[in-house]
């Protein structure tokens, strides 16, 4: 049956083909009947595809180098239980249940592991008066993130180099290499003798990760590029295997794109070091930000549809279904507007959910809208809200169950309840205007949320507003027709910053502790440098680095419990100048049982998680 859905991919699809689209050499015989995805039916067929695709990848000089390219970031709280022991400890902040991200650091409630550079630390935590460094493990480049499973440790490494081929190179050389790095270390020994178990390369950088039960999934993204009209195709390596991707393995979009690359989905056994990795492989536009649930991976590719001499923006949505080493494509689909990170997505009860901006706004126009689309288990349009705060960008989105909350931001933050009961007729249920905006929303509960962004002052010179410290608030939804702020606390003056703005996985909650803790560089102006009052946009001198806990209740509010840091010396903020940047800069935290630890790339300290008397540390050598 064609649906509206169908109506809409079609309209927008034939909207890309202006410019050229690719004619296969023979019609295709391998198009699955639920998408538009296809296979190339020869390695010349692919040479050929790339030859006519105008621009992107392909359309740089042969020789040209590329730079390096960088990724575009339990629903209560971040904790989990103990195999080891019976103590509470707090697992990484995610954003589905059963689905784990990798991150610099993880915790299975007795020992710490911590990416640090090109190092690896195996920390026992537990208890604390026992706290050492028991391996370290020294890697060929630096590492990304990890993961811990059981006994298993997956360490993920992205290449940080240039990526160059020329037609007098017949080898990219090895400071130019472009493979990401997968190893996964067996821990069943001793933690102290981590035996690496398996290593994994997948060519391209590193897009993302997660992890479901026995299961890793990486992504990595490659340029498409000829050499010597031969196609540069991904390679995978694990032990004795080595495969490089055939072009009729390949599975492509017949769009016009500007960014064409590959995208290569891998799947690791944990459970089998002796199991073949599995991996597919599809030619895709910019793949960017992705959404995970327990069975399926959602990649988006930034695309742009031509209007006489102007368009529009569009998100490509490709859903692949994953079930252990299977990874099935499903499903394709295309919404206007842009994504803003992977909260903006959401999977439920058959539905993916997903927020977007269109247009741009500057400082002397906005030409801006926001939307919310659902669509169905085959990427067809159920529902759309479209056309929510004018001349205004999402800074931060949030699902949950049948809402929607978004944030958007000019000069004032409006707070957006948003009912999908109804798939098919997304509304408005309430909003709320106050100064400032959040970058990142969480749950305390299903009527109250944590946003965690800046505070604002209007400026005089125009239609916007001047940053000022960070600002940590409490929305009360319960009447969803009228949302609002319950509390707030403020933090430093202009240049104040945390990494939960642009980090979910530096936020550490707990509503059964009623705990909050985020890492924050603080700054503040010297009122005393002005004759006369502040301007606006005045940037404070840096005078704190660390880890700000916090007692959050909607009954009482947002209260400050002290401060952690690793920074003796305040010396250190005096040499900072415009940017401060510190190995002893506090970036994530976490806590077994009643202890709090606050993690460094060069210490790890350990306070009493309610007084916050300190109990120890643990300095990391370098």
């Amino acid at each position: 049956m064609y649906s509206q859905g169908d109506e809409m991919r079609s309209s927008m699809f034939a909207a890309y083909f202006i410019g050229g689209i690719f004619i296969p050499d023979v019609p295709p015989t391998n198009l699955l009947t639920y998408g538009s995805l296809l296979r190339f039916n020869s390695r010349s067929e692919l040479v050929n595809f790339l030859e006519t695709m105008p621009t992107g990848y392909v359309g740089v000089p042969k020789g040209m180098g590329f730079p390096p390219l960088l990724s575009m970031p339990a629903m209560e709280e971040n904790s989990a239980s103990s195999s080891l022991g019976s103590q509470d400890y707090s697992g990484t902040n995610i954003q589905v249940e059963g689905v784990d991200e990798a991150d610099m650091v993880k915790t299975d409630g007795e020992y710490i592991y911590l990416v640090s550079g090109s190092k690896v630390y195996i920390i026992r935590a537990w208890p604390p008066g026992d706290s050492e460094v028991l391996a370290t493990l020294e890697l060929e480049r630096e590492a990304s993130a990890l993961y811990i499973n059981g006994e298993k440790l997956v360490v993920i490494s992205s290449p940080q180099y240039y990526y160059y081929w020329g037609p007098w190179d017949m080898m990219p050389r090895e400071e130019q290499e472009l493979k990401t790095y997968i190893w996964v270390y067996d821990l069943s020994e001793a933690r102290s003798y981590p035996h690496l178990e398996r290593t994994v390369s997948v060519d391209g950088y590193y897009t993302s990760s997660r992890m479901i039960g026995n299961y890793v999934y990486a992504i990595t993204g490659q340029p498409a590029v000829l050499n010597a009209s031969e196609p540069i195709l991904p390679v995978v390596k694990s032990g004795s295997y080595s495969c490089e991707v055939k072009a009729t393995d390949v599975w492509y979009t017949n769009d016009t794109d500007s960014y064409y690359g590959y995208t290569n989905v891998v799947a690791i056994d944990l459970s089998d070091p002796d199991a073949e990795v599995a991996h597919e492989t599809y030619l895709l536009g910019s793949t960017s930000t992705i959404y995970a649930s327990m069975d399926s991976i959602y990649l988006t590719a930034s695309g742009w549809v031509e209007n006489g001499v102007s368009g529009w923006e569009t998100t490509k949505i490709f859903k692949i279904n994953v079930d252990g080493l299977d990874i099935v494509y499903a499903a394709e689909g295309v919404v206007p507007g842009r994504v803003l990170n992977q909260f903006s997505m959401d999977e439920r009860e058959g539905y993916f959910r997903i927020a977007t901006t269109n247009g741009f706004t500057t400082r002397s126009g906005s030409s801006t809208s926001n939307n919310v689309y659902v669509l169905n288990a085959s990427l067809g349009l159920a529902g759309k809200l479209e056309g929510l705060a004018p001349g205004e960008d999402i800074y931060s989105a949030r699902f949950m169950g049948s809402r929607c909350y978004l944030v958007t931001f000019k000069k004032v933050d409006p707070l957006f309840v948003i009912d999908l009961s109804d798939p098919e007729r997304p509304e408005v249920l309430g909003k709320l205007k106050i100064p400032g905006y959040s970058d990142y929303l969480h749950p305390y509960d299903e009527n109250t949320l944590i946003g965690v962004g800046k505070e604002t002052e209007e400026a005089e010179e125009g239609d916007f507003a001047w940053y000022q410290g960070v600002k940590i608030s409490l929305f009360d939804v319960s009447d969803v027709s009228n949302p609002k702020e319950i509390a707030k606390f403020e933090i430093g003056d202009r240049g104040t910053d945390s990494p939960v703005l642009h980090d979910h996985k530096a936020f550490l909650f707990s509503r059964a502790k009623n705990l909050l803790v985020i890492p924050v560089l603080v700054a503040e102006i010297d009122e005393g440098d002005y004759s006369g009052e502040v301007p606006a946009n005045a940037y404070g001198e840096y005078v704190y680095q660390g880890a700000y806990v916090f007692h959050v209740s909607p009954g009482q509010g947002i209260e400050l419990r002290g401060r952690v840091t690793h920074i003796d010396d305040p010396q250190e903020f005096l040499k900072s100048g415009y940017w401060f940047d510190s190995e002893l800069s506090v970036e994530r935290s976490l806590y077994i049982d009643d202890v709090l630890y606050t993690i460094s790339r060069g210490m790890i300290k350990m306070n009493g998680l309610f007084d916050l008397s300190e109990m120890g540390s643990v300095e990391l050598t370098k």
